[in-house]
């Protein structure tokens, strides 16, 4: 489906009723005074314009601007509509053009003050319009001989200007039922030949033109929907310098038009040549021009209201002296074309004369501090003026940057060793098609998945990890849980781990901060593991949903660690007391040798047969002078589990108190599992008595309780 824009095809219909050969009542000075003036001197009085002059003045500066940015790609068609409508062009590109415009408005004439006015209506005009809208272009007819199936693949969007004056909003309604019937009629018409273009959609923009000085009772109105193929809208500008802009201020609108004024530009009197003056241009341009340019600099003195008395915005650059070997025009970014706003200034012509003559401007962002940033650059190729945006960071014609080079400024701590070895961990190799079609999933998803898991957590930069940086310590932690499946032996392997940093933190030993960029001591050993217990959690947290395995190893590191919110407070403000609990916490860390010395003993049990494990776990041998192989603080006694597979230390050191305590006193029964931890409270509440009698003694019991 191709479907050009709105812009694409623009028509202008003139009225050219009586009404349109009054003045304007802009009184325009004839004879320009000299500076100085001669005795006797009498200057020629002040004339206007006829409303019809303003008109075509105001519509020809909207064709100009449009002409000289997008040659040959928005298209326009001129008709006029009294008595009857007339056609000035075609949508043929050789008649795409100012000179053939004004041809036509020459053949035709203005409008006279003699005529009656009683045939003339701008109805004839827009159903007129509509008509030629449906005529193709020549780009829209390549598209459709071009496509394989039928015509109606080609959107047909136009757009008509209609430069009139309406009496009340009842003659708006009118004309927007004119062009409703209208595009239904030709509509109609077109889908019985392949010659036309049904339109898909228009936007109908009425001007209501007036004297200088008179107040009328419409108001401009927005755009509304007058059909699914038909939008209105109504704009309300005196004559003269107000229609002037206005139409200007369109131009910007449907074409997304930006304005740039070039501040500074040295200039040689006209009547003095010795002496010069700086001077301002504003230039037309589309707004894809300053895109770069109003993301990265500051808007305070760039964005000003413009010079030419428009109701836009321009961007103020600063005049560079231009240079004959201009290197940053290969650095340029993007290029598009530009118009002067006042085409016949004299400073307009003057730097349009510059720029045709081979010579380049480098235009600068005005900043009261720092160095120069040149953003923009003017230049002329093959008779047409561009604008070139500039990149003012670092050029794409230079050697591309190294690994160590960033955008926030020189990194030169990535992973990179790291990174080579995750890439040869996960190269792709070719799989047979035999395989393929027995594995039940697909060899590129098994990859897409183990990429995906394996980088849920992986620090590019050194300085933003810690638990990488002490593989030493952490293996093979790390390496296991980024696996589908863990069995049990793995687990106990990565709580080990887990065991271990424990015991460096209660020794106080050193963890592998990177000082890259840090001033003066750095963090303190507290703030450092819980940097690391924190980052050491949030990697084991990405892959505890893998499996019911995983999820272990995370129960056993928040059991450890029980952060408390104290934990987070800022280190500024004074440490707050510690609970009882606290302290009885810290009272009861472990010691470093007794944690060592149960590993160590625990493997040993593992590696028993059945027969030494009963000899070890018999109550003769643990008895209660026998020291404890390993201290626990209440913490760590819950992050272990008991399961029905080999004993660990815990369950071991348990059945030992379980053993001693047996001996001591006869256990209560609601402790006892056979009871199901539940102790009856009266015994012989029930004996002797009936079933219902049962129920009902039982029930007011409990109602007591």
């Amino acid at each position: 489906m191709l479907s050009l824009p709105h812009s694409h095809k623009t028509v202008i219909v003139l009225d050219r009723s009586p009404y349109f050969a009054q003045s304007c009542k802009e009184s325009v000075d004839y004879d320009v005074q000299p500076k100085t003036k001669s005795q006797g001197f009498i200057p020629a009085a002040p004339i206007s314009k006829t409303l019809w002059t303003a008109n075509v003045e105001a519509m020809l500066e909207y064709i100009r601007i449009v002409y000289d940015i997008f040659p040959g790609k928005k298209l326009f068609q001129v008709i006029t509509s009294d008595s009857n409508s007339q056609r000035l062009n075609t949508w043929l590109l050789r008649e795409q053009s100012i000179h053939q415009i004004m041809l036509g408005l020459a053949h035709i004439g203005p409008p006279s003050l003699n005529d009656s006015g009683d045939d003339c209506s701008v109805m004839h005009g827009l159903s007129q319009a509509i008509e030629v809208l449906c005529e193709p272009s020549e780009g829209q007819h390549e598209a459709r001989t071009n496509l394989m199936e039928d015509a109606r693949n080609v959107r047909n969007w136009g757009r008509i200007i209609c430069v009139t004056a309406v009496k009340s909003e009842a003659t708006v309604r009118m004309l927007e039922e004119c062009c409703h019937d209208a595009i239904i009629q030709h509509n109609n018409l077109a889908a019985g030949t392949d010659t036309l273009l049904p339109i898909d959609h228009c936007e109908l923009i009425l001007i209501h033109v007036m004297p200088v000085g008179e107040e009328t009772k419409m108001a401009s109105k927005g755009k509304k929907e007058v059909s699914s193929f038909l939008t209105s809208e109504v704009h309300t500008t005196q004559s003269g310098r107000s229609l002037y802009v206005k139409m200007m201020q369109l131009a910007q609108k449907h074409y997304q038009l930006s304005s740039t004024t070039v501040t500074g530009i040295p200039m040689k009197e006209e009547q003095n040549a010795s002496s010069s003056a700086n001077y301002d241009v504003e230039l037309l341009h589309p707004a894809d021009v300053h895109v770069e340019l109003l993301k990265t600099a500051h808007l305070d003195g760039l964005v000003i209201n413009s010079k030419e008395g428009l109701n836009i915005e321009t961007v103020t650059l600063k005049w560079c002296t231009p240079k004959s070997n201009v290197a940053e025009l290969h650095h340029c970014t993007s290029v598009f074309r530009i118009t002067p706003v006042d085409v016949n200034s004299r400073p307009s012509s003057c730097l349009t004369n510059f720029l045709l003559g081979g010579r380049s401007v480098m235009l600068e962002q005005p900043r009261k501090t720092g160095t120069k940033v040149i953003s923009h650059m003017l230049a002329s190729h093959g008779g047409e003026i561009f604008i070139h945006a500039i990149n003012t960071c670092r050029s794409i014609l230079e050697d591309p940057p190294s690994i160590s080079e960033g955008c926030g400024g020189r990194v030169t701590d990535y992973r990179i060793t790291d990174f080579g070895e995750f890439m040869k961990e996960n190269r792709l190799a070719p799989v047979p098609a035999q395989t393929i079609l027995e594995s039940a999933e697909l060899p590129i998803e098994r990859a897409l998945n183990q990429l995906e898991r394996k980088t849920r957590h992986w620090p590019i930069v050194i300085g933003e990890t810690i638990i990488f940086n002490m593989p030493n310590h952490l293996e093979p932690l790390p390496t296991l849980m980024v696996k589908e499946t863990l069995d049990d032996e793995e687990v106990l392997e990565c709580k080990k781990v887990i065991y271990h940093i424990v015991g460096m933190e209660s020794k106080n030993e050193a963890l592998p901060v990177p000082s890259t960029g840090s001033r003066g001591k750095g963090l303190k050993r507290e703030e450092q593991y819980r940097q690391m217990w924190s980052e050491l959690e949030m990697l084991v947290r990405v892959y505890s949903t893998t499996s019911d395995q995983h999820n272990k190893v995370l129960d056993c590191l928040l059991e450890l660690k029980k952060p408390s919110p104290e934990d987070f407070k800022p280190t500024t403000s004074a440490p707050p007391k510690k609970a009882p609990e606290k302290a009885f916490v810290k009272e009861e860390k472990m010691d470093t040798s007794n944690v060592e010395k149960g590993l160590k003993e625990l493997d040993r049990f593992q590696m028993m047969t059945e027969r030494e494990k009963q000899d070890f776990l018999s109550p003769e041998r643990l008895t209660p002078e026998s020291p404890p192989a390993k201290r626990f603080r209440p913490s760590l006694e819950s992050s272990i589990t008991r399961t029905g597979g080999p004993q660990n230390l815990l369950s071991m050191w348990t059945n030992r108190l379980s053993a001693i305590s047996s001996k001591r006193h006869s256990e209560f029964s609601g402790r006892l599992e056979s009871s199901g931890n539940v102790a009856e409270l009266y015994q012989h509440l029930n004996e002797n008595k009936g079933e219902g009698e049962t129920e009902l003694s039982t029930s007011n019991t409990n109602g007591k309780r």
